[in-house]
């Protein structure tokens, strides 16, 4: 393996190739630390990811950390006084931001994504809502359903926000189409972000090293479902002065490997690629096989507080009455703080079903910690079986498990 030191900029390794499939392990090198990849980058809103601690972070080996640049915009010059969003976070680890483009854009499309938690009962959702963000050449026109405020964000806006929030990473600004949008519009849309991608680094290259460190910005893949589309676009962008890339949109989960294939057979190999907002085991193993490097999603956590739990055989409901007395651990084997210490899932569905706010508080950190520790744990199971060529048995493995098939 190629032996790197990191002198305050950023840089992409391969250590080892899946052979005859596009995924590989690595490591990205940022300013403030290294990612193993594969990687799952938890994801912290606002800086934190919620009822949990930075030190329960660590405990559960997270790698990096994913904020918003839309939630963060308006704290962007608190947080660029203190040092940047690593030091401000007391995460003092590697960080990526996200444009805020799919906040924005969320807020007027209706966005059509496959939104039932239940895998065997998904179902689209296209059906337009009341606009309250309005696209135009120059960015997005948005009214804030939290502050109550129009607003405005264009490549050049996100751009200065994401550079005052000093991640290591961000993301350039795009247009994210629904699953109700049509090919003409998707052409029209993608036509647009490729514009936007081209002021996204312009104005990135002013300022993304005023905190005192280099901060890198990937490009965003669109396209929707359409092959022509999304190679055409990442021909585009790999000509383009990007440190990596995010792998974005909206498309159906069974159509995730072609699409994922489709974009990394045409992306430039030495740089790294984050798919965004995925994260249930085959979405990670196909990702993975394909090319993808890094991933986000705010299920393990949000599912956690909702009393799913996930297992090496798949997950199951603590708020079922099944579990009152149980003395059994979330997961037998699992090397999670919570399991390891001794938490039953008796002891947690009574936290879950108490009154008492204090208690709850203390099972969403400790069912959040136990997901997270989960899917972290799954991507470096993933980059060993890599590493030691055997991906394609592990993968059929744990899907078996997992999936009971």
């Amino acid at each position: 393996m190629t032996q790197y030191k990191n002198n305050n900029t950023f840089y992409f390794e391969i250590t080892k190739k899946i052979p005859g499939k596009l995924g590989r392990a690595g490591i990205i090198h940022t300013p403030h630390g290294d990612i193993k990849t594969p990687a799952f980058m938890c994801v912290g809103t606002k800086g934190e990811v919620r009822f949990l601690s930075m030190d329960d972070l660590r405990s559960i080996q997270a790698q990096a950390m994913l904020s918003n640049g839309y939630h963060l915009r308006n704290t962007s010059y608190e947080i660029a006084e203190n040092g940047g969003l690593s030091s401000w976070s007391k995460w003092n680890g590697p960080t990526l931001t996200d444009s805020g483009g799919f906040q924005v854009m969320s807020l007027g499309s209706g966005l059509g994504k496959v939104v039932s938690m239940d895998r065997e009962k998904e179902v689209i959702n296209t059906e337009k809502k009341d606009r309250l963000a309005i696209v135009t050449e120059d960015g997005v026109n948005f009214h804030d359903p939290f502050t109550d405020q129009d607003d405005f964000i264009g490549p050049e806006e996100s751009m200065q926000i994401q550079c005052r929030i000093g991640a290591d990473i961000h993301m350039a600004y795009d247009e994210l189409t629904s699953l109700a949008d049509s090919y003409d519009y998707n052409v029209e849309a993608l036509a647009r972000t490729e514009r936007w991608a081209l002021r996204s680094i312009e104005e990135h290259q002013k300022h993304c090293d005023d905190l005192g460190y280099h901060q890198s910005l990937y490009g965003v893949i669109q396209g929707g479902r359409w092959e022509d589309l999304r190679r055409s676009t990442c021909k585009k962008f790999a000509k383009m002065d990007f440190d990596g890339y995010g792998l974005g949109g909206a498309f159906l989960k069974e159509n995730l490997g072609e699409i994922l294939r489709w974009c990394n057979e045409e992306l430039p190999e030495n740089k790294p690629r984050h798919l965004l907002g995925l994260s249930h085991p085959d979405d990670i193993l196909i990702g993975a096989e394909m090319g993808a490097d890094t991933f986000d999603c705010v299920a393990p956590t949000r599912e956690a507080r909702h009393g799913r739990i996930y297992t090496k055989h798949g997950y199951f409901s603590i708020t079922k009455g099944q579990w009152e007395n149980s003395d059994e651990l979330l997961d037998e084997g699992c090397d999670c703080p919570t399991c390891q210490a001794g938490w039953t899932r008796g002891k947690l569905r009574a936290l879950l079903k108490s009154t008492n706010q204090e208690d709850k508080h203390l099972y969403y950190r400790l069912a959040s910690m136990h997901n997270l520790r989960f899917i972290i744990r799954l991507t470096e199971e993933i980059q060993q079986a890599i590493h030691n060529d055997t991906f394609e048995e592990y993968k059929e493995n744990f899907l078996k498990n997992y999936y009971n098939k």
